[in-house]
């Protein structure tokens, strides 16, 4: 049983499906399967070019749309409000929805009018085409800006796992009801073979991966979102699930004690991370 993070802000399962790179046939049956298994928060974006294969699994699981969470989100070069408003048009039309329960602005820019990138996707909610707004990649300034603008989103998605700190994104995020979605929560794999969380995984009978998930699960206001396109390693993220309860005081120090500056996605075009 995934178990629900709930706020004054949001409702949404604490472990999802991640879809980058599932795309076709591979993303639809992934989608099934994440479903069947009991996911029922499942993430994808514009970017991503699978919305169509993503609303396929979703059609074809079954399962009520009232019981699913659907997240998308807006790309970079389309945040002016009209853009905004065709981009959540065109991801409900692909997904074969009439509502988002959450819609991000994926990446924030320079140029953006925040102001008006705010209120285009506050007007989206209120007019039910989303359940909830948020934003992912905003570093601290940005979070803050938001704030000065009465801005009050639900959700902020980001780069967190073992290897890299979030620690003040996650310290504003908590007292104002915001939920922090962790994406490349395994850090794309690279936690396979770290030895801390290895060692820590022979102790519970898990793999290194299922530490660093239960790691990220355990915490308050913190979401993860792992990619899984077959069904095995999905079933493995969620029995990282119960494993969260299991991690001692000794585990959790020694996985906080590991170097927490190890980013992965660092494109050219992202913010100063570091800025307040």
């Amino acid at each position: 049983m995934i178990p629900t993070l709930t706020t004054d802000r949001i409702s949404i399962p604490k472990l999802g499906l991640g879809t980058w790179k599932l795309a076709g046939a591979e993303g639809q049956a992934a989608v099934e399967s994440a479903i069947a298994l009991g996911y029922r928060h499942i993430d994808t974006a514009d970017r991503y070019g699978n919305e169509e294969a993503v609303g396929a699994g979703l059609k074809a699981s079954g399962v009520a749309r009232g019981e699913l969470f659907v997240t998308s989100k807006v790309w970079f070069d389309n945040l002016a409000p009209d853009a905004i408003r065709r981009s959540l048009d065109g991801s409900l039309r692909k997904l074969g929805t009439g509502h988002l329960d959450l819609f991000l602005v994926h990446w924030p820019t320079p140029e953006m009018d925040l102001a008006a990138v705010a209120q285009t996707m506050q007007a989206a909610k209120d007019e039910g085409l989303t359940r909830h707004w948020g934003v992912s990649n905003f570093p601290p300034a940005l979070m803050r800006q938001l704030e000065a603008l009465g801005a009050k989103p639900a959700c902020l998605q980001v780069e967190y796992h073992a290897l890299l700190s979030q620690q003040r994104l996650l310290d504003w995020c908590r007292p104002r009801g915001i939920a922090l979605t962790a994406y490349s929560p395994l850090g794309q794999g690279a936690l396979a073979d770290q030895p801390v969380l290895e060692e820590i995984g022979r102790k519970h009978g898990a793999s290194a991966l299922q530490v660093a998930l239960a790691w990220l699960l355990r915490q308050e206001g913190v979401v993860a979102i792992p990619k899984a396109g077959r069904r095995e390693s999905q079933q493995a993220n969620l029995d990282a699930v119960p494993l969260a309860a299991k991690l001692d005081a000794e585990d959790v120090a020694a996985i906080d004690a590991l170097p927490k500056d190890r980013r992965r996605v660092n494109p050219d075009f992202a913010p100063a991370w570091d800025s307040f």
